[in-house]
């Protein structure tokens, strides 16, 4: 049996080794589809300009628009507080008594005072004036005329005097009277009737913030600034209109929009970074202060921008951005591109890309740069919404 098998062994492994060959030969798994003529397949979208607003988003804080703390300005015994906590008051609203009783009695102290002195001031003026005209005679001496002239301006002196003592305790009457310095929101208060205060003490006795309209603090680098101004120098920016909208906590869109108001002279050197400062209408007092929000900022409107989708964009082994297009020979290019920020799902190219180019999208991983390709689908950039969708998201170069 050993002798008839042995001719069929030479016959055999030739034939196993013909098949491994052809196996070597033949497409491995996984390879790239290919079109009918073995030629990579890819898909393209044409590049075009269009008109973007864009738009910065930063981090900020609710700030009431006016601020008045109030304290008292003379001592005395709280009578009645004239107000409910949280409530709505307007500017010369009462809001504390005092009690006046002893203010009162400085009143008709200092009034009887200034009496005292208008009559002594009518018995002086009278006497200078005889002296004056028996001086002319020699009937009294220089000297006597003198004093009384002397005496007279000292009596006008203390009719002033009495009448400012005066004024100043009908102003300390007055200030028993703690009115509202504002109008806006009257936080809780710090006192009760019956509780002793002292004047310019320094605890508040109440808070009146105004809140509408309100302010929204945010800061921006200096930096970003800087690239802005010259973006709309060199007219690569258009100026916009300066309208922010807000980010709340939970992610909802305020509904009004607010106005850029202005930004801060002054870098702070610990954070390199400059406060920008928005007014908000605040009607029904959904913002409070110290509330935390993102105000989304127009920066100005881009005319000729380039957006390409984010997929588009690769690295190469430095780290820099890439994109492959099909040029007008029909093979795989590569470009060097700067993107700058990502708007929406697509990413805004500063440079490398004209309108017009077909940017492959999909498949360029099945050729190499500067081979043929068949385009098996074309589209166009999508554009923008006209809504803040162009946000800073660092530079991606």
């Amino acid at each position: 049996m050993r002798k008839r098998l042995e001719p069929f062994l030479p016959t055999a492994l030739v034939s196993i080794a013909a098949t491994l060959t052809l196996a070597a030969c033949g497409d491995p798994p996984g390879r790239p589809n290919m079109g009918g003529n073995g030629t990579p397949e890819v898909a393209v979208t044409t590049v075009r300009a269009q008109r973007v607003a864009l738009t910065t988003e930063l981090p900020g804080r609710v700030t009431a628009a006016l601020v008045a703390e109030v304290r008292p300005q003379v001592g005395g015994l709280v009578q009645e507080r004239r107000f409910k906590e949280g409530s709505q008051v307007k500017a010369g609203d009462l809001l504390y008594q005092i009690d006046p009783a002893t203010y009162r009695a400085s009143v008709d102290n200092a009034e009887a005072a200034l009496a005292k002195a208008e009559a002594t001031l009518v018995s002086t003026r009278l006497k200078a004036g005889r002296y004056k005209e028996l001086a002319t005679i020699k009937a009294v001496s220089q000297q006597d005329a003198d004093d009384a002239a002397a005496s007279l301006l000292q009596a006008e002196a203390d009719v002033s005097a009495a009448r400012a003592s005066l004024q100043t305790q009908r102003i300390n009457l007055a200030y028993t009277r703690i009115t509202a310095p504002i109008s806006g929101r009257i936080g809780r208060s710090s006192v009760t009737p019956g509780a002793l205060i002292t004047a310019n003490q320094a605890s508040a006795m109440a808070t009146v913030q105004q809140l509408d309209p309100i302010y929204v603090d945010v800061t921006q680098s200096s930096s970003a600034l800087l690239a802005l101004k010259r973006s709309l120098e060199q007219g690569h920016l258009k100026s916009g209109t300066a309208n922010v909208r807000l980010v709340l906590e939970d992610g909802s869109l305020y509904p009004l929009a607010g106005k850029l108001q202005f930004s801060e002279v002054t870098v702070d050197t610990a954070t390199s970074a400059v406060t920008l400062r928005a007014e908000f209408p605040n009607p029904r007092g959904d913002l409070l202060p110290g509330m935390y929000a993102k105000a989304v900022i127009e920066e100005g409107v881009l005319d000729q921008a380039v957006l390409v989708p984010q997929p588009a964009v690769t690295r190469d082994s430095t780290g820099k951005a890439i994109t492959y297009v099909v040029d007008g020979a029909g093979k795989l290019a590569q470009r060097s591109v700067r993107a700058d920020r990502a708007i929406g799902d697509q990413w805004l190219i500063g440079n490398g890309l004209q309108p017009g180019d077909r940017l492959v999208v999909e498949g360029q991983q099945k050729a190499r740069p500067g081979q043929a390709v068949n385009v098996k689908a074309e589209t166009t950039t999508p554009p923008v919404a006209n809504t803040a969708a162009a946000s800073a998201a660092g530079d991606a170069r």
